[in-house]
């Protein structure tokens, strides 16, 4: 069988795994707080066996996360937090580990367990918080939480946590598969000059015009990567089809 089917073979997998990254970007446009991933194409040189230097495959990798931060909407609500500069909001993952998020999107369950729009507890510096029965919820630019008691005033505000804000140092963060963020180098120490910014929440980073155009592409890339693993398998045949005349 002629190398070249196998060198298209390649080209036509890797672009499934750079369509399906782009297309998870897609998915992911009208997420609070999700941070895209970079996709770009290396040429790989074929390592051993008696092929030539010239054939080289080409493979799809995601090597790096876009931190830019994403666009802010104004929400109105006393527990939606956008965090300010380069800061990240501490949460508990479905593992039990120490994770981060941008995502700011905040509500009180019926136990009265802080979490985010996916769920997750939010850490508080004296670990999950947890919030009582109150007449007013109010979050400080500090990220401090104060509550008022049910009936009584304004001056009787009562602080029960800090949100847990940290400032992870550059390439620091990895990413998991649920789009949550883990350090490196374990739990980080909350940051105490960093703030928030309350009744906003920090929409997704990923361009939808962008990404669309890369699937576009990268469909258009398969389909002609098909075609030549066809043509190949045309003139595999042919060439069967003379032997057997020669014979």
């Amino acid at each position: 069988m002629d190398r070249a089917l196998y060198v298209s073979m390649t080209g036509a997998k890797h672009n499934m795994l750079a369509q399906a990254a782009h297309s998870h970007n897609l998915a992911n446009a009208a997420t609070t707080g999700f941070k895209s991933d970079f996709v770009d194409a290396l040429s790989m040189q074929v390592v051993g066996g008696d092929g030539l230097r010239t054939r080289t495959y080409a493979v799809a990798q995601t090597p790096a996360t876009n931190f830019a931060p994403g666009s802010l909407q104004e929400t109105g609500r006393d527990l939606d937090v956008s965090v300010q500069g380069g800061g990240w909001l501490a949460v508990i993952g479905e593992d039990g580990r120490e994770a981060y998020t941008r995502a700011g999107k905040l509500s009180t369950d019926a136990f009265g367990v802080l979490r985010n729009e996916r769920g997750d507890q939010v850490l508080g510096n004296q670990g999950p918080i947890v919030i009582p029965e109150a007449e007013k919820i109010e979050i400080g630019t500090d990220g401090t939480i104060s509550v008022r008691a049910l009936g009584q005033g304004p001056e009787t505000l009562v602080e029960v946590d800090r949100l847990k804000l940290v400032l992870p140092e550059p390439g620091e963060l990895v990413k998991d598969a649920n789009g949550l963020f883990f350090s490196k180098n374990g739990p980080l120490e909350p940051n105490a000059t960093l703030s928030v910014r309350k009744g906003f929440v920090e929409n997704s980073n990923v361009n939808p015009v962008e990404e669309l155009t890369s699937v576009v592409a990268l469909a258009r890339q398969f389909e002609m990567q098909v075609k030549l693993m066809q043509t190949v398998s045309e003139m595999a045949e042919s060439s069967t089809r003379l032997l057997q005349v020669q014979v």
